[in-house]
C-alpha cells in the first residue's frame, strides 16, 4: 500500500490531496456558473458540455428556472438541484474556465516559448489567425481548449 496520510491536532485524518469545497456559486448567462472555492480560486465555468454528456442532466439543459435553482449542499462538496441531480465540486474544479482571453493566449505563447509561426503550426492555424488571437480577436472555445492542452502537455525542461 502506498500514499501519504497524516493526523492533524484536531484528530482529522488526511489522506492525499484535499477535496475542494465550495464557498460561492452564482449563475451566469446560459449554463455558466461563477465558482469560488475555499482555497480562494475563482473561475467561471460552462456546464453546457457536461450537461449534454449525461442523460440524467437532460432536465437542466433547457429549463432555465430549474438550472438557476441550485444550491450548495451541506458539505460544500457539490451543488444540487433536487434529490436526483447534483454536480460535484471536484468536477467543477476540473472544468476549464469558460473564457480564454487574448492575454491568456499571449501568456501561453510566452510559456510555450512560441513565435507566431510556431503557434500556428502547433494549432494548425494560419499565422495571421494566431496574430489576431494574440492581439484582440475573440478566441473560440476550441482554440482556448487546444492551447490549454498544449500548456498541460508541454515537455518538461
Amino acid at each position: 500500500m502506498s500514499g501519504t496520510a497524516s493526523i492533524r491536532e484536531d484528530d482529522i485524518v488526511s489522506v492525499g490531496r484535499r477535496l475542494p469545497r465550495l464557498t460561492t456559486v452564482e449563475p451566469r448567462e446560459g449554463r455558466k456558473l461563477f465558482v469560488r472555492f475555499d482555497n480562494g480560486v475563482e473561475k467561471t465555468v460552462d456546464l453546457a458540455p457536461a450537461l449534454e454528456s449525461r442523460r440524467f442532466y437532460k432536465p437542466l439543459r433547457k429549463d432555465d428556472a430549474l438550472f438557476r435553482s441550485f444550491r450548495i449542499n451541506e458539505y460544500r462538496n457539490a451543488i444540487e438541484w433536487n434529490d436526483e441531480l447534483d454536480f460535484s465540486a471536484m468536477w467543477l474544479e476540473a472544468l476549464p474556465p469558460a473564457e480564454f482571453s487574448n492575454d491568456d493566449f499571449r501568456n501561453a505563447m510566452e510559456q510555450l516559448d512560441q513565435t507566431l509561426d510556431g503557434m500556428a503550426r502547433a494549432l494548425e492555424l494560419s499565422r495571421r489567425q494566431v496574430a489576431y488571437y494574440a492581439k484582440d480577436r475573440p478566441i473560440p472555445r476550441h482554440v482556448g481548449l487546444a492551447v490549454r492542452y498544449l500548456l498541460e502537455h508541454r515537455p518538461s525542461a
